[in-house]
């Protein structure tokens, strides 16, 4: 069992509805990536961006995603998790996929599709929560919106880490900052935030605020420009924060609904 984790953060700008185009950019970004890396995280929609218009992307297109995450991670040995659009039965679904060297797949449907954007209009909502057991370590991976409700992101899992990877655009980005800090701190576990930067076709603006925290809510990461970020999570550090401070011990317990 892994004693450490280092992750790799791409924080970039996206083409608008032109996934070829960014698997090319995204390719270019990760062949730099030199080290031990064990995974790397892309942002939300990192193919499309945040569009409301999936209906203009081809079919086949998030097929053709998912088989390019798998050669990449293959290429690189290393996890890849992003989200994108995927159509599925006439519906359509903005799927995170959780990708790891030797190809197996983990799959997580966003739960919380955003209203204020019409998304929950065009994308169907996800039911089910996805934990990832890789390199030792307990991964819960959620996307943009989900950051907002503390109750899907409780850690009654005892989960590790948890990834939110998002199109969260400047206007909010004081949210996006607090909710990361907070969602680590209330459970004891590393919270990282992957946020693209650039103009999108809508005219939104996105500043990045890329950022990881340990277990304490302390920062130990964070970047408003186009950058590869990397950073090492260590099994010890939440350990030993746990095993001082018990206060999941006296979390609640709900069922969801």
């Amino acid at each position: 069992m892994a004693k450490e984790l280092t992750i790799a953060l791409v924080q970039s700008p996206l083409f608008w509805e032109d996934p070829e185009r960014n698997r090319k950019l995204f390719s270019k970004k990760i062949e730099t990536i030199s080290g031990q890396v064990d995974l790397i995280i892309l942002p939300e929609m990192f193919t499309t961006g945040f569009t409301m218009h999936p209906e203009s992307i081809d079919a086949n297109e998030g097929i053709q995603t998912v088989k390019w995450m798998q050669r990449q991670a293959a290429k690189k040995n290393v996890a890849i998790v992003g989200s994108i659009i995927v159509q599925e039965d006439g519906r359509y679904f903005n799927r995170l996929y959780f990708v790891e060297p030797g190809g197996g797949l983990a799959i997580y449907d966003k739960r919380h599709t955003f209203t204020l954007a019409g998304e929950d209009k065009v994308y169907n909502a996800g039911e089910k929560k996805v934990l990832v057991e890789y390199k030792g370590f307990r991964l819960y991976p959620l996307i943009c919106y989900d950051l907002r409700f503390p109750v899907w992101s409780r850690n009654t899992e005892n989960y590790d880490a948890l990834i939110y990877v998002a199109n969260w655009p400047k206007p909010r980005i004081t949210a996006w900052d607090t909710l990361l800090k907070a969602r680590a701190i209330e459970n004891m576990a590393y919270c990282i935030g992957v946020n693209r930067i650039g103009q999108d076709e809508t005219g939104h603006e996105y500043i990045g605020h890329s950022a990881v925290y340990n277990c304490l809510g302390e920062q130990l990461m964070f970047s408003e420009k186009e950058a590869v970020l990397q950073v090492t999570l260590c099994k010890e550090h939440i350990k030993s924060t746990r095993d001082k401070l018990k206060f999941l011990d006296d979390r609640d317990r709900f069922i969801l609904e």
